[in-house]
């Protein structure tokens, strides 16, 4: 049975360093939130394990600049890194940058990010309509077959640029980018997953879902290994919110257009895509309690989407292209890539509580809870013929059932250190077996 440890004290433990001189406190010796000036960074370590993928190490580095602190808490450059490993091979190399001064009058939003996954979540299409039985890879179960059954191998290198500017004021914005991935997959590699296993504990090597999915023509031969993939990003953006790293009070909407033509070597999957997504926040008591909801639909307007391309999130920055529909960053407690089919929509509702303000070791901090709710469905479905699977494994595999709600709930714990970087802890259970159970998840960020 997977074995996973995530370990928050080392979230907790975060260290932070202010390059620049601070202010002292006032003349009657209260603590008040520090203007922060010049480079500031936060740092946690990237702690897991798993029985099948081993330890994870590493590190994530936020560093931000605020020049004078005229801006504070708004940044002037933002420059995220991630470097983390497993012990059995997966991995994340990844930088990010953000910045509305680079070029006068223009965000510009950037990454570059080398990620290895070898046992990435995958459980079909369209939702309900494709069956998960967590028997089948629970090896206490007698109905057994591998660990790594809802599993495959991705390997993906990533860059990306975005570009925004002022259309009216600084409310309505235009948008304008690219995004180029190439992605590499293919099964599990359990002979690299069983080195240094006694026989106890090691993989069968048995045909996987992925495999199954192949052999039965359901991922054609043509897109069975991945391949490349550049989409063109065009947009607007309707932003009023009080705070990026976690608004009390505003709305951000956005509108995107992603454009993948044949003649930008997307090759036989030149496809369009639409994105719509809204989020509203709202304060309930100033600086303390707000409650915030996201409504997003992502949806195939043209074209054929390769079945690789379809589990992907995309956002206009400062936040990025998410990876998975159910997990961290869409809908929590659900399993990552549940929900995935040629459109999906999905929401979230938030309480969020801000429970502690104070400045230690000269750094703002503020402690906060929430508790959410998440759901999504697909609603456009990935088609597909299922003419190669057996008859008599067809309704094993594809039950006769219509795609409803996918839903998950919990409540989270998080840490910001001077506005901008925050820490979370979100833990969240999924409503239908069919969906999973208990996630725990520790990353940056609030969800939106």
């Amino acid at each position: 049975m997977k074995l996973r440890l995530l370990l928050s004290a080392g979230m907790l433990l975060f260290c932070s360093l202010s390059l620049m001189s601070q202010a002292p406190a006032d003349s009657a010796g209260v603590k008040k939130e520090k203007i922060k000036t010049g480079w500031t960074f936060g740092a946690v370590p990237a702690v897991t394990y798993s029985s099948d993928l081993g330890f994870q190490y590493g590190a994530v580095v936020n560093f931000f600049y605020f020049g004078d602190g005229k801006t504070y808490p708004k940044y002037l450059q933002n420059i995220y890194l991630e470097w983390s490993r497993y012990t059995k091979g997966s991995g994340i190399n990844q930088i990010r940058y953000d910045s509305e001064h680079l070029i006068p009058g223009v965000r510009v939003s950037g990454e570059v990010s080398y990620l290895t996954e070898q046992a990435l979540d995958f459980y079909g299409f369209n939702g309900y309509q494709a069956n998960f039985n967590s028997d089948l890879s629970n090896d206490k179960s007698t109905d057994y077959i591998s660990r790594m059954y809802y599993r495959m191998d991705r390997k993906m290198f990533k860059v990306r640029g975005e570009f925004m500017g002022n259309l009216s004021g600084k409310q309505l914005r235009w948008l304008a980018g690219f995004e180029f991935s190439n992605i590499k997959v293919g099964t599990v590699d359990i002979a690299k997953l069983n080195k240094g296993k006694d026989s106890a504990n090691m993989l069968p090597n048995v045909p996987l879902l992925y495999d199954e999915y192949v052999k039965w023509g359901i991922i054609p031969s043509n897109q069975a290994k991945g391949g490349n993939n550049m989409l063109l990003k065009l947009g607007l953006v309707y932003d009023t919110r009080d705070n990026e790293p976690n608004p009390m009070k505003g709305i951000w909407t956005e509108l995107q257009f992603l454009l993948a033509p044949s003649f930008l070597g997307n090759k036989d999957f030149s496809y369009t895509k639409m994105v719509l997504t809204h989020r509203q926040y709202f304060t309930l008591l100033p600086q303390r309690l707000s409650f915030a909801y996201r409504l997003s639909y992502q949806g195939k307007l043209t074209g054929t989407i390769p079945f690789y391309m379809l589990p992907f999130e995309y956002n206009t920055p400062p936040d990025y292209t998410r990876d998975g529909y159910g997990g961290s960053r869409t809908i929590r407690g659900v399993l990552r890539n549940r929900v995935v089919g040629d459109g999906v929509a999905f929401g979230n509702v938030e309480l969020r509580w801000k429970f502690v303000r104070t400045v230690l070791w000269n750094q703002n901090i503020y402690l906060a809870l929430s508790s959410f709710i998440d759901g999504g469905m697909v609603t456009n479905k990935y088609k597909f013929s299922t003419t190669g699977v057996p008859p008599g494994e067809l309704t094993q595999y594809f039950p006769n059932t219509d795609e409803s709600l996918h839903m998950g709930y919990g409540g989270g714990f998080h840490i910001a250190l001077n506005e901008n970087f925050v820490v979370a802890l979100d833990v969240a259970k999924a409503a239908k077996k069919e969906d999973g159970n208990l996630g725990i998840y520790i990353g940056l960020n609030w969800l939106f």
